[in-house]
């Protein structure tokens, strides 16, 4: 009774101070859009316009041009994706040759898999380092377009180790059951779903364990030769290019989760919290550079903000934003 009780006063603390600091913030922003902070500024505006609920909070200030012109500055430059396919090439020639990779599975799971935290000022994070890319498989929920499944119980299910979550879903006012993906879900080489469209944004791997991206035809993904593959976006890194050359990358501050591969193929799976009083969040160019400092070849942003979910270990070491904490998702990379 006691724990109920102590558990409501801070609830309605913690709602107490957010809608106190929002007004700080209200009351703050002229001077953050009319004052000498260009980048305070396009955090604020960012942050706001990807946030579907709060654009007041850019909208009041400013006009569409103003708006479109500091979208724009941080956009992602997709120029160089046109040759994404040379993806496979690149990493699975230097794959195929490192000895160092072990295709047996380990007594221990945990063995071949370091957890790295990482902290700084505004986020933190824990990055998984898999040695092997063909433990990674698709997790995707047994009720699919009806309900989705918590990524721990998800892993559980699937006698995983560890995870992340994957691809996006429908999610109207953030009321979604997470039983409807976005784009293409394709398991162990089988398209489960796919919504109507001419292509599809691929994340995915090949049953080589390459990391696959790029924009694809249905046709062109059933010669892929996928094993497991979802869709989001943007491609952070492509070909050892980035694809953030200036500005944040135009989504502001937010929970993120991303998948990468370096070039020996070695998987990289990241987490960062955010949307807290204290922890605002990380912005793709930062998670972009977190990818290129542990030599990600290829990288690209999954599903975020309340979403965003890392498991290892039998337990989820972030703290997820939503207020009923783990949600509920169709899919997610798990390590086998």
């Amino acid at each position: 009774m006691f724990r109920k009780k102590f558990r409501t006063i801070l609830i309605n603390l913690s709602i107490f101070i957010g809608c106190n600091l929002l007004i700080g913030l209200i009351y703050s922003l002229p001077m953050i859009y009319y004052g000498p902070f260009d980048n305070l500024k396009e955090m604020v505006v960012t942050s706001a316009m990807t946030t579907y609920r709060h654009q007041y909070l850019a909208t009041w200030f400013l006009d569409k041009d103003q708006i479109n012109e500091i979208m724009n500055k941080n956009k992602i430059d997709t120029t160089d994706n046109s040759d994404i396919k040379d993806i496979s090439v690149a990493v699975s020639t230097s794959a195929e040759t490192n000895s160092s990779i072990d295709t047996d599975m380990p007594v221990n799971k945990t063995e071949g898999v370091e957890l790295v935290s990482i902290n700084e000022n505004r986020y933190k994070g824990y990055l998984l380092i898999v040695k092997d890319p063909k433990r990674i498989e698709l997790g995707v929920t047994k009720d699919l377009t009806k309900f989705g499944v918590k990524l721990d119980d998800m892993s559980k299910e699937n006698d995983a180790v560890g995870g992340i979550n994957a691809g996006g879903f429908e999610d109207e006012n953030g009321q979604g059951n997470g039983g409807t993906p976005t784009g293409i879900v394709v398991k162990d080489g089988e398209i489960l779903y796919k919504t109507k469209s001419d292509s599809y944004s691929i994340v995915g791997f090949n049953k080589q364990g390459i990391l696959i991206l790029g924009n694809y035809s249905l046709s062109q993904i059933k010669e892929l030769d996928l094993k497991a593959a979802v869709s989001f976006e943007p491609f952070l890194i492509v070909n050892g290019k980035t694809t953030i050359k200036s500005g944040n990358g135009g989504w502001g501050l937010a929970p993120r989760t991303v998948i990468g591969q370096r070039k020996d193929g070695t998987v990289l799976m990241l987490v960062t919290e955010g949307r807290k009083l204290t922890m605002p969040g990380a912005t793709l160019k930062d998670v972009q550079d977190i990818m290129l400092k542990y030599e990600a070849y290829n990288a690209a942003n999954l599903d975020g903000g309340s979403s965003s979910t890392i498991y290892w270990d039998n337990k989820v070491l972030n703290d997820p934003s939503s207020m009923d904490g783990v949600r509920f998702i169709p899919t997610a990379f798990l390590i086998k």
